[in-house]
């Protein structure tokens, strides 16, 4: 059985969405800065739109209004 460090991660591309990664995980921006995160699940932005980059915040989704809202 291999350990945990050894074993392959996860990786799920959701369409449209973010790319959902088993964390931990270090992320190597363009610009070569690498950041971290000790999540057990990592959700990294495909469309570049959010604040939090290189992690999705979830700003490529439309805000719907309700009519209470």
């Amino acid at each position: 059985m291999p350990t945990a460090e050894r074993r392959p991660r996860r990786v799920t591309v959701v369409p449209g969405g973010p790319v959902l990664v088993e964390g931990p995980v270090e992320l190597c921006t363009p610009d070569g800065e690498v950041v971290k995160s000790d999540r057990f699940l990592v959700a990294v932005c495909a469309c570049r739109r959010s604040k939090r980059y290189p992690f999705c915040d979830t700003s490529h989704r439309k805000r719907v209004r309700t009519q209470d809202g």
